[in-house]
């Protein structure tokens, strides 16, 4: 197989990039440095098109050492022949290649293997042969041999059908065919187990086509079928199946072993084939949805760690409970703790009064900017106390709902006691909070990616991909964004391209035991740094405080010579790079012969463009430049809802069907597909991502059931 063309071809791009992608990876590139370092040999591919391709590219190679293997097998059995070799190699799946090995391949005691012992293969073979003057049944005759346990002529011809069954259901290309048949035309079917209600209910009476399905659909009935309330199967029609089969098995004309043929078709189809075509088929289908389901999470996964950051703030984080009391954490605008305190507002204690007077002492004593409060438990009593607080108060004080999910799973962690060893478990959860509406990313890579509650059906899923997606993901984000050398926490920089625990903890030693990074350079006097190692993970890493003002930028150390031969050229200084007066360096750029420039410089075009944007804004962060995150003041319930209203919302989840958005009512109101769009849209997530403020309007709420049904207003 070419490989390079195969990948060309699946990822519509060009045969030499596939081929630099390949080469880069197999040398031991990341793919984040690849993405943002090596354009020019890629020709700019993504961070997404370049998983994608590492993905394909193991799969294919995984095929190809099977291929060998398969032809290896076959060939120390002596059967291997032109025709064999020219299947094996033109093979594109692996099911494929198992059909073509399948007849090699050492079998069990089978019905046909036991007619074998017997002597039988003969007979299928004459039986085969449809020769119209023969009579099947007096050859079978010839057969009978009670020592072999052919006590009569029926006995032979059972035993030559068993072979021919086994000849039908080894075949290759009939394989293939019903494989593609079943794959277009077939239908899951899921039928109720119990009579009680169910989450499945919409399951217990369900078909749908194989083709047509939807990978929530799937998963939901995988799931239903695990926990025994649902039956599950594949239908096709077996008979038009086993018609084809006939055709291509049964010569035109008539004759005595016609009969026995068809028979042996319809066992080979319903008993070796069907169950393991459908087998197949159920596969195949949770295999799609699984790998559609670990797309969606991590498309929302990064989404969520990409949401912009809320700088220069003091934040209070507000983790809601009942019983225990909300616990409280104020930290400063740089995530410094200043304080914490427990208080009680909501049910059973409901000391309204008491917690006000605690809180207002906090705020006006730390000047507090906003209250970060965990939509988990309580949240709803909490929001609605917060709003009475705030407009109370003399300061202006905002408040924002935040996605707690995984800040339990944090402040239980190791990490969270070796951060705050002086706070309990509910405190750390409160510290989380606040500081994950100041930096959303360098507080959720304290987390493993699947607490964070942003996936579609994420425990159906085969855990070991999920994790290197979402691991992926991650990575590809905070080398991305970028880090501070001198401030990141051990979790942040391990999870920088590169850069693995192990490094990450060696950095955070050394810069314990040196106060601090004063140049990019020496981070390859860290132990475990080496060269090629300081290559891969430099670029995603800051020095704000160096000499070289390159150091905080994403310009690569590789590319500094270029990047002050371009100032130069352009009668720019190091100096107004630090002073930020490098406006329209970029017009300037473009308005001359930019390939020639960069020829000049000896880099490519796309370098060159990125070295200009990190000139004319050093330091620099992407997320920035993104939509703010929601602030209220007040809040609101469920039960204030009526049709035709209009919000400002965030996407907080997004699923294959639709989009779950916060309005500021605590439930999430759900835009289904058919309404995020005028035009027809296949999937939510490629009309809103995780984080996207949006306008919608009210369709219908149910206060009983807590659902509200928006559409998007464009």
């Amino acid at each position: 197989m070419d490989i390079i063309a195969k990948l060309a071809s699946e990822l519509n791009i060009r045969p030499t990039q596939a081929e630099a992608a390949v080469k880069l990876i197999d040398e031991g590139n990341t793919i984040p440095f690849i993405a943002r370092y090596r354009k020019e040999a890629t020709g700019s591919l993504d961070d997404d098109i370049l998983r994608d391709l590492g993905e394909k590219l193991e799969f294919y190679r995984t095929l190809d050492a099977r291929r060998a293997d398969v032809r290896r097998l076959i060939d120390e059995q002596g059967k291997l022949d032109d025709e064999l070799i020219a299947a094996i190699e033109n093979a594109q799946t692996l099911s494929e290649l198992e059909d073509i090995y399948r007849p090699y391949r050492p079998k069990r005691r089978t019905r046909a293997s036991i007619a074998a012992e017997a002597g039988l293969v003969p007979l299928a073979e004459t039986m085969l042969e449809q020769d119209v003057n023969t009579d099947i049944a007096a050859e079978a005759e010839k057969y009978v041999d009670p020592e072999k346990k052919i006590n009569t002529a029926q006995d032979a011809l059972n035993g030559a059908m068993d072979v021919i069954a086994e000849r039908v259901s080894d075949n290759a290309e009939f394989r293939k065919w019903i494989r593609e048949h079943t794959a277009k035309y077939g239908k899951l079917v899921s039928k109720s187990k119990t009579e009680e209600d169910s989450v499945y209910r919409l399951y217990y009476d369900y078909s749908e086509l194989l083709s047509r399905m939807p990978s929530h659909r799937i998963l939901a009935v995988n799931r239903g079928e695990n926990e025994g309330i649902l039956s599950v199967k594949v239908e096709i029609d077996g008979e038009y199946i086993c018609n084809w089969l006939k055709s291509r098995m049964l010569s035109a004309k008539e004759c005595s072993s016609s009969e026995y043929i068809r028979k042996a078709v319809d066992d080979g189809y319903e008993r070796l084939i069907a169950p393991s075509i459908q087998t197949e088929m159920r596969n195949m289908l949770t295999e799609s949805a699984q790998e559609q389901a670990i797309k969606v999470f991590g498309e929302n996964l990064k989404n969520l760690l990409m949401l912009p950051p809320v700088r220069g703030k003091v934040v209070m984080g507000f983790d809601p409970a009942y019983r225990t009391g909300c616990k409280i954490a104020v930290v400063d605008d740089v995530g410094d703790v200043l304080a914490t305190t427990v208080v009680y507002p909501t049910p059973p204690q409901n000391k309204t009064a008491e917690a006000k007077e605690a809180l207002k002492r906090l705020i006006n004593k730390h000047k507090v900017d906003i209250i970060s409060i965990g939509n988990g438990t309580a949240s709803k009593e909490s929001e609605i106390f917060v709003a009475e607080l705030i407009s109370e108060l003399d300061r202006p004080v905002s408040y924002i709902m935040t996605n707690e999910a995984g800040a339990s799973v944090y402040s239980a962690s190791k990490l969270a006691a070796e951060e705050f060893p002086q706070y309990d478990v509910s405190l750390r959860s409160a510290v989380s909070i606040a500081r994950r509406l100041q930096d959303p990313l360098a507080e959720l890579v304290k987390i493993d990616p699947k607490a964070i509650g942003v996936g579609q059906y994420q425990h159906d899923c085969d855990q070991k991909l999920l994790d290197q997606s979402l691991a992926g993901v991650v990575e590809s984000c905070v080398s991305g964004v970028g880090a501070d050398l001198n401030t990141a926490s051990v979790s942040l920089l391990s999870h920088i391209a590169g850069i693995n625990k192990k490094i990450a903890k060696s950095i955070y030693d050394y810069r314990t035991e040196n106060s601090r990074f004063k140049t990019r350079a020496e981070l390859l006097k860290v132990k475990g740094v080496g060269e090629k190692a300081y290559k891969q993970c430099v670029g995603f890493l800051r020095v704000p405080e160096s000499k070289e003002v390159l150091d905080n930028t994403a310009v690569h150390p590789e590319s500094y010579p270029a990047a002050y031969a371009l100032l130069q050229k352009l009668g720019y200084t190091s100096d107004d790079v630090k002073a930020r007066k490098i406006g329209g360096l970029r017009s300037k750029v473009e308005s001359g012969d930019k390939e020639r420039l960069a020829s000049d410089l000896g880099i490519g075009v796309p370098t060159m463009m990125d070295i200009i944007s990190e000139l004319e804004k050093p330091g620099r962060d992407p997320r920035d430049e993104l939509p703010p995150q929601i602030l209220r003041t007040d809040a609101m319930d469920i039960s204030y809802l009526k049709p035709g209203m209009e919000f400002q919302g965030t996407v907080r989840n997004v699923a294959d069907f639709g989009a779950f958005v916060d309005i500021g009512v605590h439930q999430d109101g759900l835009v289904h597909i058919s309404r995020l769009s005028k035009r027809f849209v296949k999937r939510a997530s490629d009309i809103v991502k995780v984080g996207d403020i949006i306008k919608v309007r009210v369709i219908d709420v149910d206060v009983a059931k807590k659902r509200i049904s928006l559409e998007k207003i464009d």
